[in-house]
């Protein structure tokens, strides 16, 4: 079987427990380049097991800035971003092919169903979508983006039918240490752009969240664990607004 004409791009540190199932999901891609920033697992040796794969060290930049140098090593016209806890659909990877065959569309924004302690998002969830498909020509990283880096696209994008699994939730103690962690980052960001606290959005922020989370996104279908996803999520926005008030203490206090 003839390879498919794209490059897979990847970021990884420490990511032995799901990137076996990663790469599995990308090897009729024509290559896969992963920028590593310092794993001490057996990330190497997983990615050596593949032929398609070629690993490489990077000191982290930071996630828009590192993604951005992987994809400048992407030889293809077409690439495909995945983390290194994310798994392709073999119906998604059907639909990528037929994109780059029919040669119309600059770009698609993929559904990424986040599978919480184990378990998929219920077909009637809301699922985020990011642009992680596109041609390389005409897509690019904002670097001012701390965290959640996202592609801007210069042309025509559609959105994808089909899902990337997202499986790095797996358990309440994970979430809650990524968010303690995105959230300096996005307050930092936002301190940055000069941005000031409000004391309405601090006080309303959690449960306007919850709302979104729970009822509008529809996690509510999900049982227990949405009801918890959406609590975490609540949590995650109320942390980068009183981040953000920490910044401007600090600064005050010096």
């Amino acid at each position: 079987m003839s390879k498919i004409a794209c490059s897979v791009y990847i970021v990884t540190l420490n990511c032995e427990a799901w990137l076996q199932k990663t790469l599995q999901s990308v090897q009729q891609f024509d290559e896969v380049i992963i920028l590593d920033s310092g794993s001490t697992d057996h990330t190497y040796e997983i990615a050596h097991q593949f032929e398609n794969v070629k690993i490489a060290h990077q000191d982290w930049l930071g996630y828009a800035a590192q993604k951005s140098l992987a994809l400048a090593q992407c030889r293809n016209d077409w690439v495909l971003n995945l983390d290194g806890d994310e798994v392709l659909s073999e119906e998604l990877q059907q639909e990528i092919v037929q994109v780059i065959q029919q040669d119309q569309l600059d770009a698609l924004i993929t559904p990424i169903n986040d599978v919480f302690l184990g378990v998929p998002n219920s077909k009637h969830t809301k699922k985020h979508a990011k642009v992680r498909f596109f041609r390389k020509s005409k897509g690019q990283y904002d670097l001012a983006n701390k965290v959640h880096e996202n592609v801007v696209v210069t042309g025509e994008s559609r959105r994808a039918e089909h899902d990337i699994y997202h499986y790095g939730e797996s358990s309440i103690f994970v979430k809650v240490e990524k968010n303690n962690q995105y959230s300096n980052l996005k307050a930092a960001e936002k301190f940055q752009k000069g941005k000031s606290p409000s004391v309405a959005k601090l006080v309303l922020v959690m449960p306007m969240t919850f709302v979104k989370s729970y009822f509008i996104r529809r996690s509510c279908f999900n049982g227990w664990r949405g009801f918890v996803n959406s609590m975490i999520n609540a949590f995650y926005a109320f942390l980068k607004e009183a981040k953000l008030f920490e910044q401007h203490m600090n600064r005050d206090n010096k």
